[in-house]
Parts: structure tokens; C-alpha cells; sequence
């Protein structure tokens, strides 16, 4: 081996004296990391402001989450309010009188949940959804709404059919609606009115799709007369002008005649009253007027209100007063933003923020911990140690680090080992012909030899040993950086093999081993022909050196397709391939199992003596595998000891 040198001895010294647990906290390194550079500290600081941030948004979400539950049980509270309210201005429309309506609040009260309670103008309790035994209802200041069908409160509103326009007949026109549309009084049809008329709107509705080409549909109104709905069309009446139209659609029956004609009497006599024209009512809700100026649409529409209600106040209920008790439904907040509750959310978050500040501590200090060890590690190993570990614990991030870290550096003590004995192998390569070619230049020089032409071929042999040995190495060199450059071309390998064979009889004769190769001269191959002689060449050299006198080395060459696992180099090759496969065998001693895996290795060689039959570079094999590998191929080796060995080359075609 080697001198080792001063520089080495010092360094190995200072790491014995160091220890391999030696603390290294006191280097200046580990010392000088700012205070606010430290990863538990960010650590802690992170986790502080999002424990702060957290709880102030968690009040602010508390407190509008509660202002929106009051606004909902607000709106749900008057949606209830609205509800009970049209259920009874539907009742007072259809009925004369309050004396059946207890059921009808109790239900109400029931599905609303609230305490319901209706009574007339002076006070007194016509019905109560849930009266308290022994105790009066004594009513608020202001009632709920007061339920008067013909005085319907606007801002309440009212959800019955028809109440998107109401006429006195409860159709549609341009009277207010300020008169419930349930409230017909005298102008409710019979069933068998009511059905015939239906039928005739079918009708109508059927011709108007035919005709006009529109959906029309039938509905049905309070007073049950049927109207016809035309999509785009205002509802005027001037649809029934059209072919479809039946006039009697526009005329009352029987029973709305006399009620016709009331209402028309009552509006002439209001309008006289203001000093204008008189009109004819119609039972689809138009008016018309033969008189010059006609009345405006403002005067009529008011006194048909008026009108209205005289003719419908026998037919309804009385107005009564309507009281809705919501306080069981009021929701609550369980804090507000007073001194107290401010405190109180102060104490808390500095609870949570204490809790988080420890818990991260413990957290930080725990993943901290692994990770000074691997920097100590890490610094041992710039430091010369190749032998730094981590231990490793659990199965986390830090625990993966620590393993990668571990295998990254007995990947480099390995690489290390190698490299030593890589310069170890060239420079016993080189010193030989270097030192040959030394002592006889120096004998020249001497007088002790003359430079006769025995000399200078000698010489000159040593040169091109060292030639070689440089080649090898540049060319293993290019091949391992990816900066081989190749120049694929067709190849016959038939007649590859036989120049290879051609020119080692130089060598293969003078060592009494027989050359022979065997291909078919059809098989092609598409590869660097400089490449591929060289690969040949290396294999067939190796097997000269290593075949005794009388043997025999065989080329031979075959096309086959691979099917993947049954191919020669799996690790290379997808499913299916043709590929030309060129065998190199020899009678030779043979390798050992052991010594397989390492055939391909840099300066391997089966003997561990350092002395060779022959001259080879020891770089021949490793050339071929990597050549081979810019090929897209492979090489492999199988061996008997005492039998011979078959290299395998294999190309893709």
C-alpha cells in the first residue's frame, strides 16, 4: 500500500481526539444562529398568532352567527305572523260571523308554535289558542293587524288565489286591492254554474293554442268563474273578441245578474255624487261608458272600491283584532361585546395562547432535537468523519430524514472506499510502464545500455501500454458522464466477427489459442461500427488472456425476439423486442460465483496478485458494459470454474 501522508495522520488524530459523540454546540457554527432565526422560535410565533387570530375570528363568527339567528327567528316569527293572519282573513272572507273560528285558531297556534288570540273591537275574546286557566287575556298596546277582508293590511299581504288583481267578482282589473279576493259575497257561483263555464274556458283555451299558436290556461277564481290566461296578452278581456272567443264567458249567469245590477246602482249613484258620467259594469271587471267626456279610470276604480264593500259587508265576518305571541320563539345571545364579556374573551384567548405556546414548545423542542443531531452528523462528515450515523426513531419526516441521511453517507463511505482503491489500481497501471520507461532512458543516458532497435521496440511497447491505459480511461469516462458520442450505422456482424477473428490471431496464435466465429451473413445490426468492434474486440481479448494454451474461443452472433422476462437484461428491455445477441465463449479457467457480480467493475480482476499473465488495463469489461448501455443493450456473463466462460452481448436491432 501506499505511503499515507503527514496531512492524513493529523487529520485522523484530530477525529480520534474529537470522538464520535464528541458536542459540537460550542462551534461557531451552531453559536452564532440568530435568536430569530431559530426554527423553534418561528415555530412558537407561528402558533401564537394563529391561536390569536383563531379566537378572534371564533368571537367575531359567535357574535354574527347570533345576529343572524335573531334575524332569522325574526323573519320566521313574521312569516308565521303572515300565515296565521291570511288563514283568518280567509275565514272572515267566507263566513258572516266569528262563532266557528276556536278550531281554526287553536290549529293555527298549534303549527306556528306562537299564542294566537283574536278578539272583536271592544276588547272582548272571540277565540284563544292556548288560554292559562285562571288568568284574563289582557291585550298589548297594539294589536298584531286588524282582520278586515275588506280592508286588507298591505304590508302583511294576503296569499289566496286570485290576488294578483281583484275585480268585484274576484277576476282581475283595475280596481285596488284592498278587498280580499276570497270575499265574494253574492257573486259565488253554483257547482253547476261553476262547471259549465269551465267547460266553455277549455274550450276557449284549446282554440287560442290552435290559432294562435300560445299555451293558454284556465283558472279558476274565488267566486269560481273561470278566467282564460293568454301569455302576452293584457288582460283586458279583448282575447274573448278573437274567433276563439264565446260570448258567454262576458255574460253573468242567472244568479249574478241581480248582483250586477246592485253593484252598477251603487257605483252610478257614487259617481253622480262627484258630479260624473255614469257607467255599465261588465261581469269580467271592464266598464264601459256612452257618455261624453266617459268618466276617468282613477273615479271609477275608488267608488267600485266603496261600492264593493257595501255590497260584501253582510257577507264577511266583523273586523276583529288579531294578537300573535312570538316571546317563546325570541332567540338569545349568551354574550354581547359589554366590559365583561370583553374581559372574559380576553382570559380565554390568553388561555388558549398559553396552552398553544407549550404545547408547541414540547412539539418544537422534540422536532428540533433529530435535527441538531443530523447537523452534528452532517458536520462530522465535512469534517472527514465517514462513519457519521443518526439514529433513527419513529416513522415521521424527521425519522425519513435521518434514514436518507444514514444511506447517503455509507453511499459516500463506499464511494470513498472506491475511489482510494481506483487511484491505488491506476497508479500501480501506470507506475509499471512509467518505471520501465524510466530506468532504460536513464541506462541510455548512463552508458549502461544502447539505444539498439530491441531497445526502442520495447520501449515503444511500454508507450502504447500507457497509450491504452489512457484510452481505456477516457473512453469510461465519457461513457459514465452521457457525452459518448455515437454514430449508429447498418452493421453486418457476420462480417464483424471475422475481422475481430482475423485480427487476433496476432495474439490469440503466439498464445496457442484457437479463434473461431459463427454467424449468419444476413443479420444486421444498427450501432456504431467503431463502438461495436471495440466491444468485440475487449471481450475476445479478455478471453484470450484468460484461455490456456490449446483452447478456444468462440464468436457467434443469432437474432431473437425477447419477450421481456425471458430476455437477457430484464432491467433495459420493455415486453417484446427483436435483438442480435453476440456470444463470446471461451475454454478457459472460469470465474468464480463470488466473483460474478464484480466482473464489470473498474480493475477487477480473478486474481488478487497484482501480477497479470498478460497486459491488460483492467478498464476492458467496464468499457464493454457501458458501451454497450449507450446501445440500449447489455452484457452479462455466465462461468463454470474449470469449464470456460460465455460473455453475452446483447443489442437491439
Amino acid at each position: 500500500m501506499d505511503e499515507i501522508g503527514p496531512a492524513f495522520v493529523v487529520r485522523f488524530r484530530r477525529v480520534l481526539r474529537a470522538g464520535p459523540v464528541r458536542s459540537r454546540m460550542a462551534d461557531p457554527r451552531f453559536s452564532a444562529v440568530p435568536l430569530r432565526r431559530s426554527l423553534l422560535i418561528r415555530l412558537l410565533a407561528v402558533s401564537a398568532l394563529v391561536s390569536v387570530c383563531s379566537i378572534t375570528v371564533t368571537a367575531w363568527v359567535v357574535l354574527h352567527t347570533t345576529a343572524v339567528a335573531l334575524g332569522g327567528e325574526r323573519g320566521q316569527a313574521l312569516a308565521d305572523e303572515d300565515r296565521v293572519y291570511d288563514s283568518l282573513m280567509g275565514y272572515a272572507a267566507t263566513h258572516t260571523s266569528w262563532s266557528g273560528v276556536r278550531s281554526t285558531v287553536e290549529r293555527l297556534g298549534r303549527q306556528a308554535g306562537h299564542r294566537v288570540v283574536l278578539t272583536a273591537e271592544d276588547g272582548r275574546v272571540l277565540a284563544e289558542s292556548a288560554p292559562e286557566r285562571g288568568h284574563v287575556f289582557r291585550p298589548p298596546a297594539k294589536a298584531t293587524a286588524v282582520v278586515n277582508p275588506l280592508s286588507v293590511d298591505a304590508q302583511l299581504g294576503t296569499t289566496a288565489p286570485g290576488a294578483d288583481g281583484v275585480q268585484f267578482s274576484g277576476t282581475p282589473g283595475s280596481a285596488a286591492p284592498a278587498i280580499d279576493p276570497r270575499a265574494v259575497g253574492p257573486f259565488g257561483l253554483s257547482a253547476h254554474d261553476a262547471g259549465r263555464l269551465r267547460m266553455v274556458a277549455s274550450r276557449v283555451a284549446k282554440c287560442v293554442d290552435d290559432d294562435m299558436g300560445v299555451q293558454a290556461r284556465v283558472q279558476l277564481l274565488p267566486s269560481g268563474r273561470p278566467r282564460v290566461i293568454v301569455p302576452g296578452i293584457d288582460d283586458d278581456g279583448s282575447v274573448f273578441t278573437r274567433p276563439c272567443a264565446v260570448s258567454v264567458l262576458n255574460r253573468p249567469v242567472t244568479s249574478e245578474v241581480k248582483p250586477l245590477e246592485t253593484l252598477n246602482s251603487l257605483v252610478n249613484a257614487c259617481l253622480r255624487h262627484r258630479n260624473t258620467q255614469t257607467v255599465i259594469l261588465n261581469i269580467a271587471g271592464g266598464w264601459s261608458s256612452h257618455s261624453t267626456p266617459a268618466p276617468s279610470g282613477e273615479a271609477v276604480s275608488s267608488c267600485l272600491t266603496t261600492s264593493r264593500a257595501q255590497q260584501l259587508a253582510p257577507y264577511v265576518a266583523p273586523e276583529a283584532l288579531l294578537y300573535v305571541d312570538s316571546d317563546s320563539r325570541t332567540a338569545t345571545t349568551f354574550f354581547d361585546l359589554s366590559a365583561t364579556n370583553r374581559s372574559k374573551i380576553a382570559g380565554w384567548a390568553a388561555v388558549v395562547v398559553l396552552v398553544t405556546v407549550i404545547v408547541t414548545s414540547l412539539a418544537g423542542i422534540r422536532l428540533v432535537r433529530p435535527l441538531r443531531m443530523v447537523t452534528m452528523a452532517a458536520t462530522r462528515m465535512e469534517d472527514g468523519d465517514l462513519t457519521a450515523r443518526v439514529p433513527v426513531r419513529g416513522r415521521d419526516e424527521v425519522a425519513r430524514l435521518s434514514a436518507a441521511f444514514n444511506a447517503m453517507s455509507e453511499r459516500r463511505e463506499k464511494l470513498e472506499v472506491l475511489r482510494r482503491d481506483m487511484t491505488n489500481d491506476i497508479a500501480h497501471e501506470l507506475r509499471t510502464p512509467v518505471s520501465n520507461l524510466r530506468g532504460w532512458l536513464e541506462a541510455v543516458e548512463d552508458g549502461l545500455a544502447r539505444p539498439d532497435p530491441a531497445l526502442v521496440t520495447s520501449l515503444l511497447g511500454q508507450a502504447l501500454q500507457l497509450q491504452h491505459i489512457i484510452d481505456d480511461l477516457r473512453d469510461l469516462s465519457a461513457a459514465e458522464a452521457g457525452e459518448l458520442r455515437l454514430s449508429p450505422a447498418p452493421v453486418r456482424v457476420a462480417e464483424l466477427l471475422l475481422s475481430v477473428v482475423t485480427a487476433g490471431q496476432a495474439a490469440a496464435v503466439p498464445a496457442g489459442v484457437r479463434l473461431r466465429s459463427e454467424a449468419d451473413p444476413s443479420i444486421t445490426v444498427g450501432a456504431d461500427p467503431v463502438r461495436l468492434r471495440q466491444m468485440v474486440d475487449n471481450l475476445v481479448s479478455n478471453a484470450i488472456r484468460h484461455t490456456p494454451a490449446g483452447g478456444t474461443v468462440t464468436l457467434r452472433a443469432r437474432a431473437e425476439h425477447q419477450d421481456g422476462p425471458g430476455s437477457h437484461d430484464t432491467e433495459h428491455r420493455g415486453p417484446g423486442r427483436n435483438a442480435v445477441v453476440i456470444d463470446v465463449s471461451d475454454t478457459g479457467c472460469g470465474i468464480a460465483p463470488a466473483e460474478l457480480p464484480h466482473v464489470f467493475d473498474r480493475f477487477w480482476r480473478a486474481e488478487k496478485s497484482r501480477n497479470r499473465r498478460s497486459g491488460g488495463s483492467g478498464l476492458g469489461l467496464a468499457i464493454v458494459r457501458r458501451l454497450a448501455e449507450a446501445h440500449g443493450g447489455s452484457v452479462t456473463v455466465s462461468s463454470t470454474v474449470g469449464t470456460g466462460s460465455t460473455f453475452t452481448l446483447d443489442l437491439p436491432l
